[in-house]
């Protein structure tokens, strides 16, 4: 069997950013755009699993870098918020001021659509990637043939917060040198996978940790994004007007959004199927791709490209 051919990155203006992307499977074939969460990089689309379902639904699969992570453009010049001060004013009730909202990354995702020439594409989004979804769902959903969830949330008042734990990993701040980093990526994922083991994943969390850290951490960025996060609140009213076909999928042992937040985000979308997975975690482990790539690729076959 012959070696696949390299990744080949490119950089796309889109909306005001340059978007660093790459893809998988036939070009000519219906896209479907990967979108993933805070602070991660498009590489946490891991290469075999967007390959897996580049094949198992006969999708040309799109992943990119968010605006101000990874390869595409950082926005230094909007500041770094005081994440502090910006949970007390929301827990308060008060409007947040931020330096952009998810209403703007999903404009993110329908300028890169634009930029290649891309009239409607499946959007499969991940944690806050899942939002952006949502926000795409309200905003742009003629852009939409179909919308997969994963371990998302609608942002309502109410639903179950992160275990301690996982918020804690989540505000600990990355190590500068890539010896620190290494470790604390490990510790970041042993927790946010859950409490089951992954010796799959685990066997590679150094090469991952790698890769991300060579292609380059932006800890203001990542407060940014947590910024449009806070400020983006509750979707749950929005999204019961959404008539773009959807698929949540959420696992039933996630510590950072609990389960209960993927089936409030099933309830919320009319019509809407879910898939809970057991033993699943805030991440996507090497042994659940099999389900996980097969129900994306039979949900964008009941919705193939009109």
């Amino acid at each position: 069997m012959s070696a696949a051919p390299p990744r080949v990155e490119r950089r796309t203006h889109a909306n005001g950013m340059e978007l660093a992307w790459d893809s998988f499977g036939d070009p000519d074939a219906t896209p479907l755009l990967l979108v993933m969460g805070l602070g991660a990089q498009m590489v946490a689309w891991d290469d075999a699993f967007c390959a897996q379902l580049a094949e198992a639904g006969g999708l040309r699969v799109i992943r990119f870098d968010n605006r101000d992570i990874g390869h595409s453009s950082y926005l230094t010049h909007l500041g770094v918020p005081d994440i502090q001060a910006l949970m007390q004013q929301a827990m308060a009730g008060r409007t947040l001021h931020v330096p952009y909202t998810l209403r703007d990354m999903a404009a993110d995702c329908a300028g890169l659509l634009d930029a290649l020439g891309i009239a409607r594409a499946h959007i499969v989004g991940a944690s806050m990637g899942g939002a952006i979804g949502q926000e795409m769902c309200v905003h742009y959903p003629h852009r939409m043939l179909s919308f997969t969830s994963i371990m998302s949330t609608t942002g309502a008042p109410g639903l179950p917060p992160p275990t301690p734990e996982a918020l804690a990993v989540l505000f600990s701040p990355a190590p500068t040198t890539f010896e620190a980093y290494v470790p604390h990526h490990a510790k970041v994922w042993r927790v946010l996978r859950g409490p089951s083991a992954f010796p799959q994943d685990e066997a590679r969390d150094t090469e991952r940790a790698q890769l991300v850290f060579l292609r380059g951490l932006n800890p203001p960025g990542v407060a940014r994004q947590l910024a449009a996060v806070l400020a983006s609140g509750n979707r749950k009213p929005a999204l019961a007007a959404v008539r773009v076909p959807t698929l949540v999928i959420h696992g039933d042992a996630d510590p950072l959004v609990p389960v209960v937040c993927g089936i409030d985000v099933a309830d919320a979308i009319p019509g809407a199927t879910l898939l809970r997975i057991p033993h699943m975690g805030h991440a996507l482990p090497i042994p659940m791709w099999p389900e996980i790539v097969g129900a994306i690729a039979a949900h964008t076959g009941r919705h193939p490209d009109a």
